[in-house]
């Protein structure tokens, strides 16, 4: 599981925003996955996908390296910052909006205030 953990280090430290999901962002394979995928997406945000389905050390590991349970998970800047529910939480109440612009990410704030408008 070595390996594993050294390459997930690498991945998640050599992208600005990374996601661990269950498919690719172009055709996820789960609701969750879906859900975080599509808020990026629509937000515009340019990500590393990777697709834990691909290879059963990675799957296991991400969960063993950021200690938690479930997938998908975002990195940004190395961080993690959560899963569906969190992410979505985040979203809604622009609290990934402020992470985006203090780690200097491009998004699309427009489209940020559309999903907020949308559900709110």
């Amino acid at each position: 599981m070595a390996d594993a953990k050294t390459q997930i280090d690498e991945i998640v430290k050599g992208g600005d925003v990374v996601l661990f999901m269950k498919g690719t962002k172009a055709m996820p394979q789960c609701g969750f996955s879906s859900r975080v995928a599509g808020v990026l997406n629509y937000m515009g945000v340019d990500y590393r996908d990777v697709n834990v389905l691909d290879d059963a050390d990675i799957r296991q590991g991400i969960k063993d390296y950021s200690d938690w349970p479930t997938i998908p998970q975002l990195y940004i800047k190395g961080e993690f910052v959560g899963g569906c529910d969190i992410i979505t939480e985040m979203t809604l109440s622009g609290e990934l909006d402020t992470m985006f612009e203090k780690q200097g990410v491009a998004f699309d704030k427009e489209a940020a205030d559309k999903i907020r408008e949308a559900n709110g």
